[in-house]
């Protein structure tokens, strides 16, 4: 049944009511500094059916306007900083820092032994515990990471993909150390391992029972943490591979389908876990193709949704995303550079309608950012937010005949990609033939280059260039932190009861090498303060290590 312009208009407004009823706009009224009105929302009088199929109206299907139907009018992106170098501790005091600085969620980084599943005295751990992220070994750690941030009033999201599961079962035991149950619990875990053997490259499973964990995850979260996210669907780390704006749409698109397909394989029904799907997106400096491809991956992903998988939710059709500023982006020439940079990157994924937001440091391309450079890539987000106007009316760049033909054109060449995958047999099996990475690697040989013969111009790189000294204000890992982590994961080993953790591990064995949902065991095995890699390490016996192609 078709439904007419002003049918749709009428439902965006009822909409839009029972919305600020919940959530009030941040003004009575909106002004420009000319005292000029600024609308909730601006749109053709009378648009056609066709228009109404490729924008429709904010918070309405297809989403290509946004999810929301107020967007940022009533409440601003989340301004979620992502953070985590050496010890639970400094960590915890960067955090506390930030949250002080008037962030609104929390994103922790890990360092690469928690990444793969190693604790910081596993010798495949020597020398780089804590270098590029936070080490976290066992619950202990993770219990001084969130020391006396509240978790049922700060969101958290988790840059972790093997190990997703160990270290959402420590979250949880935080919160419930905490006096937080897990159903109040909010924030996302990565959790995404295809593109893990697409572009990233920390997997420790092969991809089958990778995906088993993954699903695992689902069942369980749909029942003990309604509210928080299962995975987020990443095309970032596809995109600093040196993948094209296009093609990090169609393979993050791809990768969903596939987690969609595991999911409903594995007994769920998609409105069931649907809604709780997110995404991850990258933002560059081609502001308009920035802008246009989120809004395009909107559409093609409700599209999907609704059509393919036969969602019936309207949650289920919504395509939710986190944005990070490019780091491949950066350069270690001139860095307050990058600073406009992260700039026109953050306006495009505000202009685009992201959830959330992390804006890189201008040091970024040296090593992990200072608490000044950390305050400064803040502070663009909050100027962004309270300056420039950009939140005053919904979805401002729409109508725009370049963004709208841009993100028709962007759609339509990543469904010609959609279509190669589907007939390879899906995002998994793309995976194993290489047809993702070759496209990457391609894509990124093109623009490097592009970038040395100075077709593309990089300021302050290949072009427009100074004398510099080297950089001394840099932020360095103190090389005592191994031994003191080391030291401090032996004594946890010392302290707690050993026949505990031995039968939480046997339970577990036997969980992951029949069909029982393994995360129950892996929650009383982190309570009893097994550690990261004891808990990787049994799933290793049964399910093997990922190798490559």
């Amino acid at each position: 049944m078709k439904h007419s312009s002003s049918d749709n208009k009428n439902k965006w407004e009822e909409a839009v009511e029972k919305t600020i009823k919940r959530f009030p706009e941040r003004k009575e009224a909106f002004y420009t500094s000319s005292e000029i009105p600024i609308d909730r929302l601006y749109a053709p009088e009378n648009p056609d059916d066709h228009y109404i199929a490729k924008n429709g109206y904010p918070g309405q299907y297809p989403y290509t306007r946004g999810i929301q139907p107020t967007m940022y009018r009533s409440r601003y992106w989340t301004m979620r900083q992502y953070a985590g170098f050496g010890s639970a501790e400094e960590t915890n005091r960067r955090f506390r820092y930030l949250l002080e600085q008037g962030q609104t969620g929390l994103s922790v980084a890990f360092d690469l032994p928690t990444q793969i599943g190693y604790d910081s005295d596993d010798p495949m751990a020597e020398g780089e515990v804590g270098k590029v992220g936070v080490a976290i070994d066992s619950l202990k750690d993770m219990e001084q990471l969130f020391d006396h941030i509240p978790l049922d009033r700060v969101s958290t999201s988790m840059t972790i993909n093997a190990p997703a599961s160990i270290l959402l079962a420590m979250y949880i035991a935080v919160g419930e150390k905490q006096g937080v149950s897990p159903e109040l619990l909010t924030g996302t875990i990565q959790n995404d391992i295809l593109k893990e053997y697409i572009a990233r490259g920390t997997y420790i499973y092969p991809p089958k029972p990778s995906m088993r964990l993954i699903t695992d995850i689902f069942a369980y979260c749909q029942e003990h943490l309604p509210k928080f996210n299962t995975i987020s669907i990443s095309g970032y780390h596809i995109r600093e591979a040196g993948s094209t704006a296009v093609q990090e749409v169609a393979f993050t698109i791809a990768n969903g389908m596939a987690y969609v397909d595991a999911a409903i394989e594995a007994g769920l029904k998609v409105d069931q876990f649907a809604p709780r799907l997110a995404f991850f997106f990258n933002a560059h400096n081609q502001f308009f193709e920035e802008a246009a491809k989120f809004r395009a991956a909107r559409r093609m992903w409700a599209n999907i949704m609704k059509e393919h998988f036969g969602a019936k939710d309207p949650k289920s059709w919504k395509l939710r995303f986190h944005t990070q500023t490019g780091g491949s982006t950066l350069t270690a020439q001139q860095p307050d550079n990058n600073i406009v940079r992260v700039t026109l990157q953050a306006l495009a994924a505000v202009m685009g309608g992201t959830q959330s937001l992390h804006t890189n440091s201008r040091d970024e391309a040296l090593a992990l950012p200072t608490e000044e450079s950390a305050r400064i890539a803040l502070r663009t987000q909050q100027i962004i937010a309270n300056e420039s106007g950009v939140a005053d009316t919904i979805d401002p760049l729409a109508g725009s005949y370049y963004v709208e033909a841009l993100t028709d054109q962007i759609e339509k060449e990543a469904n010609v990609y959609l279509d190669r995958i589907r007939e390879i047999g899906g995002a998994v099996q793309a995976v194993e033939e290489g047809y993702m990475q070759r496209e990457i690697h391609q894509a990124a040989y093109e623009a490097q280059k592009r970038i040395e013969s100075k077709e593309d111009i990089v300021v302050g790189m290949n072009e427009f260039r100074i004398e510099e000294e080297i950089h001394a204000d840099l932020l360095r890992v103190d090389e005592a932190l191994e031994k003191a982590q080391v030291k401090k994961t032996r004594q946890v080993r010392e302290e707690r009861d050993s026949e505990e953790v031995a039968a939480c591990l046997d339970a577990l064995h036997t969980a992951a090498k029949g069909s029982e949902n393994v995360l129950p065991h892996i929650v009383k095995a982190v309570k009893a303060y097994a550690t990261v890699g004891e808990i990787a390490n049994v799933l290793r016996e049964e399910y093997g290590e990922y190798t490559g192609m």
